[in-house]
């Protein structure tokens, strides 16, 4: 099972104008995700770039438009995620209570852990099975 631990924004994150993070809480996240790593759950992990450097693509009614960041509510916003593989989803919780505060310590912050849709949880057809294809090692 996979699962994937969402880092949520902030207006702070927003306002940054590089990466550069606390050195400690970069050391608390590099211990948490060698952990993971060590254990052989950790299948990727990495932050992102302000919404200001983003853009959403918005489809509707005729041709999908194009919207350049920053976006307006922070706390929408993902900052960064971490990709797990477990056999369970307590397992998952648990990883989750781990998570270091991305914020950090004692800063209000929201980590969302979704669980990740797996090919097999879809009906067969062409299109799951072009997906196989492509994703197949």
């Amino acid at each position: 099972m996979r699962f994937m631990i969402i880092v949520r924004s902030n207006p702070e994150f927003e306002a940054e104008t590089s990466p550069d993070p606390d050195p400690a809480l970069m050391s608390a996240m590099a211990a948490f995700h060698e952990e993971l790593a060590r254990a052989g759950a950790l299948l990727d992990a990495s932050g992102l770039h302000p919404s200001r450097k983003g853009w959403r693509v918005v489809h509707g009614a005729g041709a999908p438009r194009v919207v350049d960041g920053p976006f307006a509510e922070a706390k929408e916003l993902i900052a960064g995620y971490t990709l797990i593989q477990v056999r369970s989803r307590e397992e998952a919780l648990e990883w989750s209570r781990r998570f270091p505060n991305p914020a950090g310590q004692g800063k209000p912050a929201v980590v969302e852990v979704r669980q990740v849709i797996e090919l097999d949880e879809f009906k067969p057809g062409p299109g799951v099975d072009a997906f196989r294809r492509m994703l197949a090692p």
